[in-house]
């Protein structure tokens, strides 16, 4: 059994670094056609003037609509979708009671709303060709959470709830939709949200004795998204070393 994604066009959000960015270079080098996008329009041009062939990077902003309107109508434009990740999310740490209105708000359009939109958007393609493979990004704060997590923990939650919903309409046209959940990994994001001191107490409960990297969680993804994968769908994957098992 081999990856074979010759023939394949994926569009991954948040592809300019951590998982996004893994998940985009080992399709890449699975021979994968590439739509790639990132929340800096300076590094957009910077990466789409090293003209790899292949790869098309494009500014994505979620919390401005006319960034979102417009990239829909770029990928509107191809033939046709073979796959879609929604990669692209932020975390704002509050508890419950002391969380911003417009925090709660730009967490629902990065982490929810948009990947909502984007399935829509790429569905109607992938209907036509009678093949897709929808993969979104959630988090082990899907299924579990802890303290200042309830605004992120609620747009995950509502990731897995996105998921399941879209693979009961799309299923039946070949096009299989998954959520894959991290745990703990080695990225900018999880070093900003936890201190050094809470980044070894946890280490110490995960049964594996480690984070994951990035590659962990990628080879998770590229099965899922590939053709070896013809009857998962609806589900949420864990990988977390076994984290929420204890």
């Amino acid at each position: 059994m081999q990856f074979d994604f010759s023939d394949k066009t994926i569009i991954i959000t948040g592809a300019t670094r951590g998982i996004g960015k893994q998940i985009a270079e080992d399709l890449f080098s699975l021979g994968a056609r590439l739509i790639l996008t990132g929340t800096k329009e300076e590094d957009i041009k910077k990466l789409n003037s090293l003209k790899k062939p292949n790869i098309k990077y494009y500014y994505l902003d979620n919390l401005k609509n006319n960034s979102v309107e417009s990239f829909l109508e770029a990928i509107s434009k191809l033939n046709k979708i073979d796959g879609l990740v929604n990669n692209a999310g932020i975390n704002i740490l509050n508890p419950v009671q002391d969380v911003v209105l417009s925090d709660w708000d730009d967490m629902m359009l990065v982490n929810l709303t948009t990947p909502f939109r984007l399935i829509k958007a790429v569905s109607k393609k992938m209907i036509y060709n009678n093949y897709g493979r929808i993969l979104n990004i959630a988090s082990i704060f899907s299924i579990v959470s802890k303290e200042n997590r309830v605004a992120y923990s609620s747009t995950k939650f509502g990731v897995n709830g996105l998921t399941v919903g879209s693979s009961n309409d799309l299923s039946k046209y070949n096009i299989l939709c998954n959520s894959l959940s991290p745990g703990f990994v080695n990225t900018d994001l999880t070093k900003k949200n936890l201190s050094e001191k809470e980044i070894k107490k946890l280490i110490s409960k995960i049964p594996v004795k480690r984070f994951a990297e990035t590659s962990d969680i990628s080879k998770i993804a590229v099965f899922l998204l590939s053709d070896l994968n013809q009857y998962l769908t609806g589900q949420n994957i864990v990988v977390d070393g076994g984290f929420t098992n204890v």
